[in-house]
């Protein structure tokens, strides 16, 4: 798994919040969706539900690289 800010990732992708490893449950990896400008953060999504919607900042820090 590598680090990455969540403004360097494509809308769509996916990614952890702490490193599970390179297999982590499917309630543990986010989905990045579009920059909300009113909040001036990332919308990002739970894969396995879509309506657990969060705003985080740019600069936060994710794991990606791991396969799903």
């Amino acid at each position: 798994m590598e680090l990455k800010k969540i403004k360097d990732l494509k809308k769509g992708d996916f990614f952890t919040l702490k490193d599970y490893g390179d297999d982590p449950a499917e309630n543990k990896v986010y989905v990045r969706g579009d920059f909300e400008r009113s909040e001036k953060k990332y919308s990002v999504h739970k894969f396995t539900d879509v309506f657990a919607e969060r705003f985080l900042s740019g600069e936060k820090l994710v794991f990606v690289g791991f396969i799903f």
